[in-house]
Formats: C-alpha cells, sequence, structure tokens
C-alpha cells in the first residue's frame, strides 16, 4: 500500500487520504501557485502507527523516495553541509484543527548544515536564528522536553545582551542561544542532539502522528464532533524563510474579514520573521494594510492569489504566506474559520456572486453559527458612563463579563464547564493547551498576539469574545494579579471585555442582545423557503416575545408560568404560600 504522495499527484478530492493541508498543497501545486515542494504521508500510515506502535514497515524508504523529489526541485540536499535542503514537518488531518497538533521547522540543522547555511546566506544572524528556533521546537515537540528551560535561557540571553525583543538579539547572541539549547538537550534528554537528518526527520514524523491524541487535540475533536480514529496525515516541505532581513517576512491572510464577513483582505503581516510567530501569538504583528504601503507588489500579487483560491474553492480562505528575500510563497489554504455573524454574511454574498446557489449557502451556515449571531453587546448607556481599563485588538466579537482567572486549569474548574462562575481567562498569549479553559470562560484577553493568533481563529470559532494584544496589560501570575495602565486587577475581580472595539472595562457592565443584520434577515427568509418545521420560542415576557418575534418565530410554544413568580413578585409569591389565613392570602395575591 503506497502511503507517501509529491504534492503534485494529489488533489483537493482526497482529503480523506491526505489530510485537509496536504490535499490543498496539492491542490495549489495543480494550479501553479508558488508552493514550495514537498509531499504528504497519508492518514493511512498515521493509523497504522497509532494501532502498531511503530512506523509502517518500508515508510521511511518511501520518504527518502520522496525526498530525492524534493531535493531535485530545490537543487538542494538534505543533510549536504555546503547547500542544505531544510524542511517543515507539519500536521494536516481532514478536518481542520488550527493550533491543536504539531509543526517543526527548520529540521535538517546539524553543526554541519548549519556551517553551510552560513556560508550559502552570508548572513550568520539568520542562521544562528533559525537553528535556535529548531533546537526549542524539536526538544518540546519531538523529545518531550520541558518549554520552560528553553524559555528561561532565551530570556537570559535577551538580558546579556540588552535587547527587549527577538529582533533585536544580534548573531552573537543568537549563536550563544544556540549552544545553551544544545546543552540543555543533552542534560534534559540525557543524550546529545541527535545529528543526523534522517534520524531527525523520523522522530519529527512520529511525533507529529502522536500529537493526534493529545489532550488539546482530544478536546478540540470532543467539541466540534471530529471522530477520533481519522488520523493526521504528515506533511513534509521545502523551507521557505521569512526570517531573512527587512525583504522578507510571515503573515496570515483571510479573503474576507472573518470577525463580521465584510469582502475584504484581512489579516496580519510579520517582517523578518517566521509563521509560527504570528499563530502563536509571540509577537504582535501589523495589519495586512502595512504590506500594502511597504510591499506593494507583494500584496498585489498576494491579493490576486488570494482571490483565485476562493473563487476555486468558492468560499473565504484563510492562507498562510512567506515572503523570502522578495518572493512570496504560499504554504497553506484552508476554509476560515468565521463568526456566526461572518458566515451568514459569507453565504449571502457567495450567493450574491454567484459562487453559491442559495441551497448551497443554507447548508453552509451551522445552526450554532446561527446562535453565535445573537451574541450579546455592552449596553450603550452602560459605556457611556465609564472610561476604559485598557485597549486590544477586536479579536472575536461579543461583550463577556467574568471574573478574571490567570490559568486554563482554573478557568476549568471554576468557570461554566465546572458549572460555577463567569470568568474571563487573561493570560499573556494563549497555547493549544489553553482550550479547555477558552471553552470553559465567557471571553479572552491576551497581552500579546495579533489577530490571527492561535487566541483569536479558536475564539472566533466557538463564538467566544476575545481582545487580543493588549500592550499595557502585565501579568503577575505570582501574585495572581493583573495591571493595565497603572490600576490593579486580582485573580477572582470582575471584567468586562468588548470583543467588538477591542475595550477593556473594570467591573461589570450591563449587556443587551444585539439587533438583526440585513443578511440575517435574508439568509432566514431563504431558510424559511426551505423549513417543513414550525418555529416557536421560549419567553416569559413581553420583551422575550417582542425578541422572538422579531427574530422570526411564529410564535411562543412554551411559556414558564413559574417565571412569573421572579423578581419583584417573589416576596410577594412568598407570602401567599406561607400566609396562614386567607385574608393574608388574598392581599398576597
Amino acid at each position: 500500500m503506497r502511503r507517501v504522495y509529491a504534492f503534485a499527484e494529489g488533489d483537493k478530492d482526497q482529503r480523506a487520504l491526505l489530510g485537509g493541508n496536504g490535499a490543498n498543497l496539492a491542490e495549489m501545486t495543480r494550479l501553479g501557485l508558488p508552493v514550495p515542494p514537498g509531499f504528504t504521508i497519508t492518514t493511512d500510515a498515521c493509523r497504522e502507527y497509532l494501532q502498531r506502535g511503530e512506523l509502517p514497515d518500508g515508510l521511511m524508504d518511501e520518504v527518502r523516495t520522496a525526498l530525492r523529489g524534493v531535493e531535485d526541485a530545490t537543487g538542494k540536499r538534505f543533510g549536504d553541509p555546503q547547500d542544505p535542503l531544510l524542511v517543515s514537518v507539519r500536521s494536516g488531518a481532514m478536518f481542520s484543527m488550527p493550533g491543536m497538533m504539531d509543526t517543526v521547522l527548520n529540521l535538517g540543522l546539524n553543526p554541519e548544515t548549519l556551517k553551510g547555511l552560513i556560508r550559502q546566506t552570508d548572513d550568520p544572524r539568520f542562521a544562528y536564528d533559525a537553528a535556535r528556533r529548531f533546537l526549542a521546537m524539536f526538544g518540546g515537540i519531538v523529545l518531550g522536553l520541558p518549554s520552560e528551560g528553553f524559555d528561561a535561557r532565551l530570556d537570559s540571553v535577551r538580558t546579556q545582551v540588552g535587547a527587549t525583543s527577538d529582533a533585536e538579539v544580534p548573531a552573537d547572541g543568537w549563536r550563544l542561544l544556540y549552544e545553551r539549547f544544545l546543552r540543555v538537550i543533552e542534560q534534559e534528554w540525557g543524550q546529545p542532539f541527535p545529528a543526523d537528518p534522517m534520524q531527525q526527520l523520523e522522530l519529527a514524523i512520529v511525533a507529529v502522528f502522536q500529537s493526534w491524541n493529545t489532550e488539546r487535540a482530544l478536546a478540540y475533536r470532543r467539541e466540534v464532533h471530529i471522530p477520533d480514529d481519522l488520523g493526521t496525515a504528515v506533511n513534509v516541505q521545502a523551507m521557505v524563510f521569512g526570517n531573512t532581513g527587512a525583504d522578507s517576512g510571515t503573515g496570515v491572510v483571510f479573503t474576507r474579514n472573518p470577525a463580521t464577513g465584510e469582502p475584504e483582505l484581512f489579516g496580519e503581516y510579520l517582517e523578518n520573521a517566521q509563521g509560527e510567530d504570528v499563530v502563536a501569538g509571540v509577537r504582535t504583528p501589523r495589519e495586512i494594510e502595512s504590506l500594502a504601503r511597504e510591499k506593494p507588489t507583494i500584496y498585489a500579487q498576494l491579493k490576486d492569489l488570494a482571490e483565485q483560491l476562493e473563487r476555486h474553492y468558492r468560499d473565504m480562505q484563510d492562507v498562510e504566506f512567506t515572503v523570502e528575500r522578495g518572493r512570496l510563497y504560499l504554504l497553506q489554504c484552508r476554509s476560515g474559520k468565521r463568526t456566526g455573524t461572518a458566515a451568514v454574511r459569507i453565504a449571502v454574498d457567495l450567493a450574491h456572486e454567484e459562487l453559491l446557489t442559495r441551497d448551497e449557502a443554507v447548508q453552509r451556515v451551522q445552526p450554532e453559527q446561527l446562535e453565535q449571531c445573537l451574541h450579546t453587546q455592552l449596553r450603550d448607556d452602560a459605556v457611556a458612563q465609564v472610561t476604559p481599563l485598557g485597549t486590544g485588538l477586536n479579536a472575536g466579537p461579543g461583550a463577556a463579563v467574568g471574573k478574571v482567572v490567570l490559568d486554563s486549569a482554573t478557568a476549568v474548574r471554576v468557570g461554566r464547564r465546572g458549572r460555577g462562575d463567569a470568568v474571563i481567562l487573561v493570560r499573556r498569549q494563549t497555547s493549544p493547551d489553553d482550550l479547555p479553559g477558552m471553552l470553559s470562560a465567557e471571553g479572552v484577553l491576551t497581552a500579546e498576539g495579533g489577530r490571527t493568533s492561535h487566541a483569536a481563529l479558536v475564539a472566533r470559532q466557538f463564538g467566544i469574545p476575545t481582545v487580543c494584544g493588549c500592550r499595557a496589560l502585565e501579568i503577575d501570575e505570582n501574585k495572581r494579579l493583573i495591571r493595565c495602565n497603572g490600576r490593579v486587577v486580582r485573580e477572582g475581580d470582575w471584567l468586562t471585555i468588548d470583543g467588538t472595539t477591542g475595550r477593556i472595562y473594570l467591573g461589570r457592565l450591563e449587556t443587551e442582545t444585539s439587533s438583526v443584520t440585513p443578511e440575517f434577515r435574508e439568509f432566514m427568509a431563504w431558510v424559511d423557503e426551505r423549513r417543513s418545521l414550525g418555529v416557536r420560542a421560549n419567553a416569559d415576557t413581553p420583551e422575550h416575545a417582542r425578541e422572538a418575534l422579531e427574530f422570526g418565530a411564529a410564535g411562543i410554544g412554551l411559556c414558564r408560568t413559574e417565571h412569573m413568580f421572579l423578581g419583584e413578585r417573589l416576596p410577594l409569591v412568598q407570602q401567599m404560600i406561607l400566609a396562614v389565613s386567607v385574608a393574608q392570602r388574598q392581599r398576597a395575591l
């Protein structure tokens, strides 16, 4: 049975075999788009590995054969000390699971190929930066070493060279960090870092297969109802580098606004960076319009390619790209995660643009996305009376009110999943491991990251109000408090966030149900033409009844009479029940 396919050998209809990313990489290659060459190891191979506990017989022989094809396409050789080929190793399940499984970049570096990369690029800073990134990812993801050891040494080197950000670290700083990372791995793993690139590749493939069953991946699949027996494909792709100077960079764009559905290119870009810097939220990127101003030719090319992909797939696309020394590459495309409001508008707009029929448009929106359209918003009179504590990026629309919690475990324990308090999860940046806490929170607030970071992407999918990249926010996990613009907020204090505007407020602000958009009305009219069931609402008050009729209900199906006895009427009901005479009871009634 064949288990490895070059990108040029597949197409978009092979998602079950090649995974979503592999099928899309194959399709983009078939369309002649600028995709770095590579190959896909199938989901069949993953399932066989998970059943046997070891790689299928002959798999690595197929990998070596496919790797020679990548070498021929790039003119580089894997493990060559003169002109080394480096590769990325990425997961890619049939259904998109953003950030839930593992990726290793810059694989193939060792002391000899590192020297070759320095000679090849004449840029020691870039080469040592790539090497330290590779060691940290390989050590954490493949060897299972704790990230704290790498993070502490990174902070130490920044302090030692007087840098406040990675961009300010010179070549000698990255060389020093690379050497320290090698020692960390030998001390923690118990043996020297594996220098053989083929051994590195085999270990990385195993690690990506194993990431299918991590706690965060299992939690995500439970939430979105993806079967556990599908497995993931593995994509091995020639590296292109966005961290080679001011003429390079990386970013993520959506062909439409994933929060509102507006037909505009929406995304973010980081100059002189690798893709993980954007999606992990470790640096706050700039909006994609900055690329239009600074590199208009690249922006125009990106816009054309994004529009081509949207027309081809007939859906809003999420596109990851890298610019290496002024040349644009596409690394991934997929149907973009979106809010309920955006899902409705995109479906309606695509139907008007004749990319979808109305039947197809109706099928594109899930019931839970319609529910998100009814997101709560902050009341105008409540906002008018207070000054924001701070402002970040409006990453996930809707308002959320809750008690501050500073870690995912606490959010799970005391939040709505634990049927406890409403909580706001506050993090420096979220990682895939924070998913259970995000799902337990009313909202998410991060100090770093942008609108295409992990926090924003996942929050939009699940309709969680989110504010990202609040630069004034400082988090002190030891003292269990946060500081923002001189104010101190302790864990357990109430906080309100507005994911629509990006503003943060101290205390509990009043909210109200959002209004119905024209696109929502039009979409529901299409649904009404096709449905065969009557729809009635649960409503206990005149306000609820008016709201239900506005949303299109045919009438009231359930009115809970006991709810009439709550609020200011509750003491009267209690008096009526406890009355010791008919006269007392009549007065209460």
